[in-house]
């Protein structure tokens, strides 16, 4: 008969394999992503091939499809990996909408401009560089599509990575390494990381404030649709700032 000690032991979330499977699947997304846009840039013949793909600031839709396919197909292992290999139990109502989630909405859209705030007295030149990166070739239906997984699908995937996984992740280790800063330590890290991973050096700053704010969410909510939430709105206010710049308003 197995002891209550062993039992906790084998329940409990193992910290230390989660982690390298979100770093392995976060490499294995680029990976996978360079792949498909290199594929694609073959097929379709693009000038240079993919070197010069990938030095350009304003690249076919096509490329930008496949890349954040490629990436979320890291997410989504790393994902499948900590729930069946590292006993990363799913939180008991992750996918219940309540009515009060329409705050949310709210909480994001003020990020965004909290954050336009911050940076406007820097006066930053191709701050919104991230953006025409990925809609700067895109017009009619690829337009269309490109909003549909920004706004939408990029949130989604990257809350059940980041916050699902890793910021939880973190809080259970941290907690039992430091029971008093722990809590504080996972909230800034997965905020941290969260930034570092965009590779947008001057967006930094903000997106580890959003991240922070998104870790948040997740704690006091306990449920990974008020955190999806708060980041689709907080990208919608970008894309729809982006479409009244395209109409010259």
């Amino acid at each position: 008969m197995s002891s209550p000690l062993a039992k906790e032991s084998t329940d409990r979330i193992r910290v230390g394999p989660i982690l390298i499977g979100c770093l392995l699947g976060f490499l294995l997304g680029e990976i996978v992503a360079s792949a498909l846009v290199a594929l694609s840039a073959h097929v379709a013949h693009y000038p240079g091939g993919f070197n010069a793909l990938s030095k350009s600031n304003s690249p076919p839709w096509w490329s930008n499809v496949f890349g954040l396919l490629g990436l979320w197909c890291g997410f989504g292992v790393a994902i499948f990996f900590a729930v069946t290999q590292g006993n990363l139990k799913a939180l008991p109502e992750q996918w219940r909408v309540r009515p009060s989630d329409v705050l949310y909405v709210v909480l994001g859209v003020g990020c965004q401009y909290g954050i336009d705030l911050l940076y406007y007295p820097f006066h930053f030149k191709h701050f919104n560089a991230p953006e025409k990166h990925i809609f700067g070739g895109a017009h009619g239906a690829s337009f269309v599509l490109l909003i549909v997984m920004t706004m939408f699908l990029a949130p989604f995937f990257e809350e059940w990575f980041f916050r699902g996984v890793l910021y939880r992740t973190l809080d259970d280790g941290l907690r039992r390494q430091l029971p008093r800063g722990g809590a504080t330590a996972a909230v800034l890290l997965s905020a941290c990381v969260f930034a570092l991973a965009h590779g947008e050096a001057l967006q930094f700053v903000g997106l580890a404030l959003f991240g922070v704010v998104l870790a948040l969410v997740l704690r006091r909510s306990q449920r990974l649709v008020p955190s999806i939430i708060t980041h689709v709105s907080f990208n919608t206010v970008a894309v729809v700032s982006l479409i009244v710049q395209r109409s010259g308003h």
